[in-house]
Protein backbone atom coordinates (compact mmCIF):
# COMPACT_ATOMS: atom_id res chain seq x y z
CA UNK A 1 0.00 0.00 0.00
CA UNK A 2 1.04 3.52 -1.13
CA UNK A 3 1.90 5.87 1.87
CA UNK A 4 -0.30 8.50 3.06
CA UNK A 5 1.21 12.22 2.60
CA UNK A 6 -1.20 13.66 4.31
CA UNK A 7 -0.78 11.76 8.46
CA UNK A 8 -4.25 10.67 9.76
CA UNK A 9 -4.26 11.74 13.56
CA UNK A 10 -5.97 10.95 16.68
CA UNK A 11 -8.57 13.37 17.46
CA UNK A 12 -8.21 15.64 14.37
CA UNK A 13 -11.31 15.37 11.50
CA UNK A 14 -11.06 14.88 7.76
CA UNK A 15 -13.31 14.75 4.75
CA UNK A 16 -13.00 11.23 3.31
CA UNK A 17 -14.33 10.14 -0.06
CA UNK A 18 -13.32 8.18 -2.87
CA UNK A 19 -14.69 7.32 -6.39
CA UNK A 20 -16.08 4.13 -8.45
CA UNK A 21 -13.23 2.67 -10.65
CA UNK A 22 -14.17 3.80 -14.07
CA UNK A 23 -17.01 6.37 -12.57
CA UNK A 24 -19.35 3.10 -12.49
CA UNK A 25 -22.42 3.78 -10.83
CA UNK A 26 -22.04 1.33 -7.86
CA UNK A 27 -24.32 2.68 -5.13
CA UNK A 28 -28.14 2.64 -7.28
CA UNK A 29 -28.94 -0.82 -5.80
CA UNK A 30 -31.00 -0.67 -2.45
CA UNK A 31 -29.25 -3.64 -1.42
CA UNK A 32 -25.89 -2.71 -1.77
CA UNK A 33 -26.82 0.70 -0.24
CA UNK A 34 -28.25 -0.76 2.93
CA UNK A 35 -25.40 -2.84 3.42
CA UNK A 36 -22.62 -0.05 2.98
CA UNK A 37 -24.42 1.83 5.86
CA UNK A 38 -24.15 -1.59 7.59
CA UNK A 39 -20.58 -1.46 6.72
CA UNK A 40 -20.30 2.32 8.49
CA UNK A 41 -22.23 1.26 11.59
CA UNK A 42 -20.68 -1.82 12.20
CA UNK A 43 -16.92 -0.88 11.62
CA UNK A 44 -16.84 2.75 12.75
CA UNK A 45 -18.38 1.53 16.09
CA UNK A 46 -16.48 -1.50 17.20
CA UNK A 47 -13.09 -3.08 16.91
CA UNK A 48 -13.87 -6.88 15.76
CA UNK A 49 -12.11 -9.08 13.81
CA UNK A 50 -14.99 -10.67 12.71
CA UNK A 51 -16.52 -9.69 8.84
CA UNK A 52 -19.52 -8.47 8.75
CA UNK A 53 -20.97 -10.87 6.44
CA UNK A 54 -20.20 -13.59 8.95
CA UNK A 55 -21.55 -11.31 11.57
CA UNK A 56 -25.18 -10.95 9.91
CA UNK A 57 -25.79 -14.71 9.96
CA UNK A 58 -25.73 -15.23 13.46
CA UNK A 59 -28.75 -15.26 15.82
CA UNK A 60 -29.77 -12.02 17.61
CA UNK A 61 -28.79 -13.33 20.91
CA UNK A 62 -25.24 -13.90 19.35
CA UNK A 63 -25.01 -10.77 18.09
CA UNK A 64 -25.63 -8.32 20.60
CA UNK A 65 -23.65 -10.54 23.28
CA UNK A 66 -20.55 -9.94 20.42
CA UNK A 67 -21.57 -6.11 20.19
CA UNK A 68 -21.49 -5.82 23.93
CA UNK A 69 -18.33 -7.90 24.54
CA UNK A 70 -16.52 -5.49 21.59
CA UNK A 71 -17.95 -2.14 22.75
CA UNK A 72 -16.37 -3.02 26.30
CA UNK A 73 -12.76 -4.04 25.24
CA UNK A 74 -12.08 -1.05 23.08
CA UNK A 75 -12.83 2.55 22.09
CA UNK A 76 -14.28 3.20 18.64
CA UNK A 77 -12.00 3.52 15.68
CA UNK A 78 -13.38 6.38 14.39
CA UNK A 79 -16.71 9.58 14.96
CA UNK A 80 -19.07 9.90 12.05
CA UNK A 81 -20.40 13.49 11.85
CA UNK A 82 -21.89 12.96 8.15
CA UNK A 83 -21.95 11.29 5.02
CA UNK A 84 -23.75 11.02 1.88
CA UNK A 85 -23.99 8.13 -0.61
CA UNK A 86 -23.50 9.41 -4.79
CA UNK A 87 -24.25 6.70 -7.51
CA UNK A 88 -20.30 6.75 -8.10
CA UNK A 89 -18.85 8.33 -5.69
CA UNK A 90 -18.67 8.60 -1.34
CA UNK A 91 -18.54 11.64 1.30
CA UNK A 92 -17.45 10.87 4.81
CA UNK A 93 -16.54 13.65 7.66
CA UNK A 94 -14.85 11.13 9.95
CA UNK A 95 -13.27 12.16 13.48
CA UNK A 96 -10.04 10.25 14.13
CA UNK A 97 -10.63 8.26 17.55
CA UNK A 98 -8.08 5.81 18.08
CA UNK A 99 -4.65 5.89 16.51
CA UNK A 100 -4.65 4.39 12.49
CA UNK A 101 -8.45 4.31 13.84
CA UNK A 102 -9.64 6.11 9.96
CA UNK A 103 -6.91 3.78 7.86
CA UNK A 104 -8.36 0.44 9.93
CA UNK A 105 -12.12 1.50 9.45
CA UNK A 106 -11.76 2.08 5.79
CA UNK A 107 -9.44 -0.47 5.09
CA UNK A 108 -12.96 -3.04 6.57
CA UNK A 109 -15.33 -0.32 5.03
CA UNK A 110 -14.19 -0.66 1.35
CA UNK A 111 -13.20 -4.64 1.47
CA UNK A 112 -16.75 -5.26 3.36
CA UNK A 113 -18.24 -3.45 0.82
CA UNK A 114 -16.10 -4.96 -2.64
CA UNK A 115 -16.46 -8.11 -1.50
CA UNK A 116 -20.53 -7.57 -1.67
CA UNK A 117 -20.82 -5.86 -4.80
CA UNK A 118 -18.67 -8.09 -6.43
CA UNK A 119 -21.05 -10.96 -4.86
CA UNK A 120 -23.97 -9.25 -6.16
CA UNK A 121 -22.77 -8.06 -9.34
CA UNK A 122 -21.18 -11.67 -9.71
CA UNK A 123 -18.03 -9.58 -10.91
CA UNK A 124 -14.42 -9.67 -9.85
CA UNK A 125 -11.50 -7.11 -8.85
CA UNK A 126 -11.41 -3.92 -7.34
CA UNK A 127 -14.63 -1.91 -6.87
CA UNK A 128 -12.71 1.36 -5.99
CA UNK A 129 -10.50 3.99 -7.21
CA UNK A 130 -7.15 2.92 -4.95
CA UNK A 131 -6.86 4.58 -1.48
CA UNK A 132 -9.38 6.68 -0.27
CA UNK A 133 -8.68 10.93 -0.32
CA UNK A 134 -8.61 12.77 3.06
CA UNK A 135 -8.55 16.68 3.35
CA UNK A 136 -8.43 17.39 7.36
CA UNK A 137 -10.54 20.09 8.72
CA UNK A 138 -8.74 22.71 10.25
CA UNK A 139 -11.10 24.56 11.45
CA UNK A 140 -14.99 25.34 12.71
CA UNK A 141 -15.90 27.07 9.77
CA UNK A 142 -14.32 24.68 7.56
CA UNK A 143 -16.17 22.24 9.25
CA UNK A 144 -19.53 23.57 9.04
CA UNK A 145 -19.04 24.40 5.08
CA UNK A 146 -17.48 20.47 4.19
CA UNK A 147 -20.87 19.27 6.03
CA UNK A 148 -23.08 21.69 4.07
CA UNK A 149 -21.07 20.51 0.58
CA UNK A 150 -21.90 16.37 1.62
CA UNK A 151 -25.13 17.31 2.27
CA UNK A 152 -25.88 19.18 -1.26
CA UNK A 153 -24.03 16.31 -3.42
CA UNK A 154 -27.23 14.70 -4.25
CA UNK A 155 -28.81 18.71 -5.37
CA UNK A 156 -25.37 19.95 -6.90
CA UNK A 157 -25.01 16.94 -9.03
CA UNK A 158 -28.87 17.17 -10.72
CA UNK A 159 -29.04 13.36 -8.90
CA UNK A 160 -31.80 14.77 -7.01
CA UNK A 161 -34.03 17.73 -9.10
CA UNK A 162 -35.56 19.66 -6.44
CA UNK A 163 -34.33 21.35 -3.27
CA UNK A 164 -36.79 20.07 -1.18
CA UNK A 165 -36.57 16.66 -2.43
CA UNK A 166 -33.19 16.40 -0.66
CA UNK A 167 -34.69 16.88 3.08
CA UNK A 168 -36.00 12.90 1.97
CA UNK A 169 -32.90 11.76 0.50
CA UNK A 170 -32.18 8.30 2.19
CA UNK A 171 -28.83 7.88 1.89
CA UNK A 172 -27.30 11.25 3.42
CA UNK A 173 -26.83 12.05 7.18
CA UNK A 174 -29.06 15.49 6.15
CA UNK A 175 -31.84 14.08 7.83
CA UNK A 176 -30.25 13.27 11.10
CA UNK A 177 -29.51 17.34 11.26
CA UNK A 178 -32.65 18.39 10.16
CA UNK A 179 -34.48 16.26 12.76
CA UNK A 180 -31.89 16.20 15.49
CA UNK A 181 -32.44 12.83 15.35
CA UNK A 182 -29.07 10.31 15.86
CA UNK A 183 -28.72 7.18 14.04
CA UNK A 184 -25.28 7.28 12.34
CA UNK A 185 -23.45 10.17 13.22
CA UNK A 186 -22.47 12.55 15.75
CA UNK A 187 -24.73 15.26 14.89
CA UNK A 188 -23.71 17.56 17.85
CA UNK A 189 -20.83 18.95 17.13
CA UNK A 190 -21.92 20.52 14.01
CA UNK A 191 -25.42 21.57 15.49
CA UNK A 192 -23.36 23.31 18.35
CA UNK A 193 -23.36 26.12 15.50
CA UNK A 194 -26.96 26.61 14.69
CA UNK A 195 -30.09 27.65 16.56
CA UNK A 196 -31.82 24.25 15.80
CA UNK A 197 -32.19 21.44 12.73
CA UNK A 198 -34.03 24.10 10.55
CA UNK A 199 -31.40 26.60 11.16
CA UNK A 200 -28.44 24.20 9.88
CA UNK A 201 -31.07 23.47 7.16
CA UNK A 202 -31.34 27.20 6.15
CA UNK A 203 -27.84 26.82 6.20
CA UNK A 204 -27.91 24.23 3.44
CA UNK A 205 -30.60 26.03 1.27
CA UNK A 206 -28.80 28.97 0.89
CA UNK A 207 -25.85 27.84 -0.82
CA UNK A 208 -27.73 24.87 -2.82
CA UNK A 209 -27.94 26.98 -6.26
CA UNK A 210 -24.28 28.50 -6.26
CA UNK A 211 -23.01 24.81 -5.37
CA UNK A 212 -24.85 23.47 -8.16
CA UNK A 213 -24.24 26.20 -10.91
CA UNK A 214 -19.93 25.14 -9.68
CA UNK A 215 -20.81 21.86 -10.33
CA UNK A 216 -22.49 22.35 -13.50
CA UNK A 217 -19.49 24.63 -14.70
CA UNK A 218 -17.21 21.90 -13.53
CA UNK A 219 -18.54 18.97 -15.97
CA UNK A 220 -18.87 21.57 -19.08
CA UNK A 221 -14.91 22.67 -18.44
CA UNK A 222 -14.60 18.88 -18.59
CA UNK A 223 -16.14 18.14 -21.61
Amino acid sequence: MPIRKLPLVTNHIYHIFNKAIDNKPIFLDRRILQRTIDSINYYGNYKTQVRLSHFLNWSIKRKNQYLKDSANKSKNLINLLSYCLMPNHYHLLLEQKSDNGISKFMGNFQNSISRYINTVSNRKGYVFQGQFKAVIIETNEQLIHVSRYIHLNPYSSFFVKNIEDLKQFKWSSLNEYISRQKILCDIDLILSNFKNGNDYWEFVENQAEYQRKLEEIKHLTLE
